[in-house]
């Protein structure tokens, strides 16, 4: 498996940025996560997208984070928040997630952010089981979804 960093607009991460809302579409019934989302958010130092890509070229995974500070969304001084994690349905259970899920942590570590923050959701049992497996615990809800009920909201510490 080779995980690189791409842009967050380049042809293959909207290719898999599609297939991610189509899914939360499926599970929510909403037409996809409306988070609002700029390139300019994944660009180093700010924030870093990462694609994996199998022995063949194709892209398989997918997960970012972009810097956040305190907001009236609810954000932290020094959170790095991240988003669209996902794995192509045939690619799962072989813990790219787990993969891309370290090196974006390292990778956020590094330019200095104190911790990871993510908002999921109550129809995405297996990235809470994945986030809690790894040391994420419920936060006080933030961002775009946080008066939802349904809304998951999970924090990791980078910094100690």
């Amino acid at each position: 498996m080779n995980i690189r960093p791409v842009p967050f607009d380049h042809p293959d991460a909207v290719k898999l940025n599609d297939e991610v809302q189509a899914e939360y579409h499926v599970r929510y019934g909403d037409g996809g996560d409306a988070t609002p989302l700029d390139p300019a958010d994944f660009r180093p130092p700010n924030g870093t997208y990462l694609i994996a890509y199998d022995e063949d070229g194709t892209p398989v995974a997918t997960g970012g984070w972009r810097s956040r500070d305190e907001n009236a969304e609810g954000n932290e001084a020094g959170d790095a928040e991240l988003k669209r994690m996902y794995v192509i349905e045939s690619m799962r259970g072989r813990g790219l997630a787990r993969r891309i899920l370290a090196a974006l942590e390292d990778d956020a570590r590094v330019a200095g952010r104190v911790r990871m923050v993510l908002e999921t959701g109550d129809q995405q049992p297996e990235a809470v089981a994945l986030y809690a497996s790894t040391g994420y615990e419920p936060c006080t809800k933030f961002g775009y979804y946080r008066e939802y009920e349904s809304s998951i909201c999970l924090a990791k510490t980078l910094q100690s």
